[in-house]
């Protein structure tokens, strides 16, 4: 406990240090900490081989456990996401708005830091780099809670951005990780109102739900993925398949894959016969209702915990529906408000379905794999957020800020 207080009461006295940083300082730091990080590859290696050592050990399933991989291609993907942060717009100080009152006060209101932003997350450390840029960029200190899967991992690579922070003359704690990974000491990070002012939590939906449940801190919620695509009957059935097996299969282990199909009655014998050829080279399986395990006879029959279900493995669930009415009605019923896809030929159909369609991010004739920092122009982000107070859909820089309002008088006073 004394150490987790240290550790908020050093994000706190280095607030006013991020707050005030130039940018061009700022973009130093995140350019030289993306040549650290490609450096010292063969220590973050090191270092992430004793997390995947364990991981074996522990029969962690591989597709978490490809979460959890550090390679050089990927550890050259974190410093090139940092790259991009540092040529990205800083937002810090953006001026929203400026008016004049009738009385000659004028009323500016600006962007500025949040101040101190807690992240808890499970086993993917390059979180902890995006953690870091996104939360420098926009000038809050940070405090790291990884977890134990991947703590070797994510030692070496705060290490690394903070040899950069004291070698640039900035204090490393400008960037913490929480070393000790016990549930005792997680629970007692989440009650540090007084030093922490956002917390995000970011992984599966035990940790979400705890999080929301135990925090005393502001919570941004980052979402679980039951992600949808409807396949309406208009759809080009090859394009759709693709899009399916884009969606599904690209990467199994993230939040923004396809877990759920919907399939319009007129075309799901085509479209379930082109998509069962297609899967031979990458095959999962199917949780369906009578119509789909009548053309896919290897198909399980979907019970009401696989509709509402996040997979994060090779499976998938299956429904045919009768309309257009009925697909949004069961998307809407079991979704997580991530993201869903319709594949149409119909502009009315994709129109009613970006507007019925309650969720982050709602796509027509693309796959859900798109909703993520990177992809969106954010440089990275820290979750997909699936709330609807402050920010929804990825969360990059604007979403680690709050505004200011500053007024300019000249001795009015209010009478």
């Amino acid at each position: 406990m004394a150490a987790l207080l240290e550790i908020g009461r050093n994000a706190k006295r280095i607030e006013s240090v991020m707050r005030n940083l130039k940018t061009e300082i700022k973009n130093k730091v995140l350019t030289e900490a993306a040549k650290s990080l490609e450096e010292n590859a063969d220590m973050l290696i090191q270092a992430n081989a004793l997390d995947m050592k364990a991981a074996r050990e522990n029969q962690m399933r591989e597709a978490m456990q490809d979460r959890l991989l550090l390679t050089r291609e990927r550890i050259a993907g974190m410093a090139d996401g940092l790259r991009k942060i540092a040529d990205l717009e800083d937002p810090i100080g953006e001026v929203l708005q400026m008016k004049k009152r009738p009385n000659g006060l004028i009323i500016g209101n600006k962007r500025v830091p949040i101040g101190v932003i807690g992240m808890i997350y499970e086993a993917r450390p390059n979180v902890t780099s995006d953690a870091f840029g996104l939360c420098f960029k926009t000038g809050n200190a940070v405090i790291l809670k990884g977890g134990s899967d991947a703590i070797h991992s994510n030692k070496a690579v705060t290490s690394c951005i903070q040899d950069t922070l004291k070698k640039e003359g900035l204090p490393g704690e400008c960037v913490q990780l929480i070393e000790d990974t016990n549930r005792e000491t997680t629970l007692e990070f989440m009650k540090m109102n007084g030093y922490v002012d956002l917390l995000i939590p970011r992984g599966g939906a035990g940790l979400i739900k705890s999080v929301v449940e135990n925090s005393s801190i502001p919570v941004i919620e980052t979402g679980t993925g039951n992600c949808h695509v409807y396949v309406d009957e208009t759809a080009d059935l090859d394009m759709a398949v693709s899009i399916v097996i884009n969606a599904k299969t690209q990467r199994v282990s993230v939040c923004n894959a396809c877990e759920s199909l919907v399939i319009h009655k007129d075309i799901a014998d085509a479209f379930l016969t082109k998509l069962k050829k297609a899967m031979a080279d990458c095959p999962f399986t199917v949780y369906g209702d009578d119509k789909v395990r009548a053309v896919m006879k290897e198909a399980l029959e979907a019970t009401e915990e696989d509709y509402g279900k996040e997979y994060l493995d090779y499976q998938l669930s299956a429904k045919v529906v009768n309309s257009f009415d009925e697909a949004v009605m069961h998307i809407n019923r079991y979704n997580t408000g991530h993201s869903e896809a319709i594949v149409t030929k119909d502009y009315g159909h994709a129109q009613r379905f970006l507007e019925e369609i309650d969720a982050a991010c709602v796509y027509v004739n693309a796959s859900t794999r798109f909703t993520d920092g990177y992809e969106f122009g954010y440089g990275a982000e820290l979750g997909i957020s699936t709330q609807k107070l402050h920010v929804r859909g990825p969360m990059g820089l604007l979403a680690l800020t709050s505004n200011k309002y500053v007024i300019y008088g000249n001795g009015q006073i209010r009478k």
